[in-house]
């Protein structure tokens, strides 16, 4: 397998997989927030550095395999010149004959990008044209032309350049052209970016090598979304810590009063079954003790503290108390390895976002102890950058749901196509 750091560019066109998904104002379509760009700067600068030039691929939100305004990526374009310091050219197309030419042509230290990926449906291998109704024969017929023509697609992006790179991580763990199947074409010229190589390094850290003791932290909605990453975290961490909506179908399995707290009824038994993992395992779990309620979901809600197996009729959980604060704050400043996904209440309303910002505190100051914290998931790297502590923790993890899935010890497309 080849790596970024060994492989040299020099008159070569490198193709590159890149996770420019960014935000964009509403009106005015200029990029709001430019860290995934800032993120892929190392990589096309060690190709420009060797002599190389960069092709750069990627899909902005959802077209459904439609060219929409809105999802183009010549939106893009000012801030990724603005973040490389330098002019980027842009083909009005992946496809065709212009974004051909304009790739044959392009000089060593030149940049450009092609426009959205998703604006083909071959890109993500759905045919997104036919109706919700349609017969299942039909989209079955209508899959089987969409892979085949994906093949053409591969092989007209893959001719655009010597060398593949993959650095969007965020996308790696699905099996899309991009990610999955181009790199076929470079058998041995294929290789991951800086950005997927120090989340490689950073996760298999955390999986592999973990400094005891080793916490985790699991907040959110729902115990169903994280069931599978529990499961094998219970394998290899000392203390579990659970927060967030989840925490109330632990509550009620156990007995407890949740009011109207939001619970997965169906997941009672699921919950009653992680703790006996655990304890099996002798992994601690650390619950809440106490949480704010409210009366409403609403930023406005009239609030009120309460244990957190004793919440008032008609009221609802919707962060952790202070109790449960020094509880958490405290395993997790006694912790060589952190990792953390999801919130412990609902962060999004300043009134209850207290639990999540100080556990985030909580998790630099471990950091500055020695600890290494692997942060994932919007709201915790969110947590993370409103405290203005992302270079107060060991690293956080640009990609949610490949994240996620990587932690469940799942084998994601865009990665398996490179090491094999």
């Amino acid at each position: 397998m080849q790596t970024i750091d060994t492989y040299s560019f020099k008159g070569k066109r490198a193709i590159i997989r890149v996770d420019f998904n960014v935000p964009l104002n509403k009106q005015t379509f200029e990029v709001t927030d430019d860290t995934r760009i800032r993120g892929a700067l190392p990589t096309i600068k060690k190709v420009l550095g060797d002599g190389g030039s960069a092709i750069l691929m990627s899909h902005l939100g959802r077209p459904d395999g439609k060219v929409q305004d809105k999802y183009s990526l010549k939106h893009v374009v000012t801030a990724i010149e603005k973040v490389l310091g330098k002019p980027v050219k842009f083909a009005g197309d992946c496809m065709g004959e212009t974004a051909k030419k304009m790739a044959a042509e392009l000089k060593p230290g030149e940049v450009m990008l092609l426009e959205n990926l998703r604006f083909y449906e071959e890109e993500e291998g759905k045919p997104y044209s036919l109706a919700e109704d349609a017969s299942e024969d039909l989209k079955k017929a209508a899959k089987a032309k969409v892979k085949e023509s994906q093949k053409n697609f591969v092989k007209q992006l893959s001719g655009y350049a010597d060398c593949y790179v993959n650095d969007a991580f965020g996308t790696a763990h699905r099996a899309h052209a991009s990610t999955a199947l181009i790199a076929a074409h470079f058998p041995d010229n294929s290789m991951f970016g800086y950005l997927i190589e120090s989340e490689l390094k950073a996760m298999d850290k955390v999986l592999k090598s973990a400094e005891k003791p080793f916490t985790a932290i699991m907040g959110g909605a729902k115990v169903s979304d994280k069931i599978l990453i529990i499961e094998n975290l219970l394998n290899r961490v000392q203390n579990l810590i659970i927060g967030g909506g989840m925490t109330y179908t632990f509550i009620k399995a156990q007995g407890g009063k949740i009011g109207k707290s939001l619970c997965e009824e169906d997941k009672l038994d699921l919950a009653l079954d992680i703790l006996k993992k655990a304890k099996e395992k002798g992994v601690k779990v650390y619950l809440p003790v106490d949480a704010i309620n409210a009366d409403a979901f609403d930023a406005n809600a009239n609030t009120g503290l309460s244990k957190i197996d004793q919440t008032p009729d008609g009221w609802m959980g919707l962060d952790i108390g202070e109790e449960t604060i020094k509880i958490f704050s405290d395993v997790i400043e006694k912790s060589k390895t952190i990792l953390w996904n999801g919130p412990m209440g609902v962060f999004e309303m300043d009134k209850f976002a207290k639990g999540t910002s100080a556990i985030a505190q909580s998790i630099a100051r471990a950091t500055a102890n020695g600890a290494f914290s692997l942060i994932g998931g919007g709201d915790s790297v969110a947590a993370i950058n409103k405290n203005k502590l992302a270079d107060k923790v060991s690293y956080v993890s640009t990609g949610g749901g490949a994240m996620l899935e990587y932690m469940e010890g799942k084998e994601l497309p865009g990665i398996k196509t490179i090491r094999g």
